[in-house]
């Protein structure tokens, strides 16, 4: 009888090397979901993931965490500013707009 023995792989590779190559890479994960009852169509779900490094990302063009409030303190201090800025020019805006006048026979 011949030896029936398990055999390993001399080449092994670990979840660092592979999550290295995926977010160097970078994967997309696309699937569409559709819940119908009667043939009409109730509910529609479309899911797409990318998993990428930041680099990676950055370098296609998707860099939305760079202006997310929620995220960097850099976007915070913007939307501060955007606002008190906002209310700055509201304020000019109304000192500068012409006096509204009334008509003082109609009252209007």
């Amino acid at each position: 009888m011949g030896s029936y023995g398990l055999q390993h792989s001399t080449q092994s590779t670990n979840l660092a090397d592979i999550l290295e190559r995926v977010l160097d890479k970078g994967i997309v994960i696309a699937g569409d979901i559709s819940i119908s009852l009667v043939g009409v169509e109730l509910l529609s779900i479309k899911v797409r993931l990318l998993i990428a490094s930041v680099d990676k990302a950055a370098e296609m063009g998707i860099n939305w965490w760079q202006n997310d409030p929620q995220l960097t303190t850099r976007a915070q201090n913007l939307e501060q500013e955007n606002k008190l800025l906002s209310e700055r020019l509201a304020r000019l805006e109304q000192r500068l707009a012409p006096p509204i006048e009334v008509d003082a026979d109609t009252g209007s």
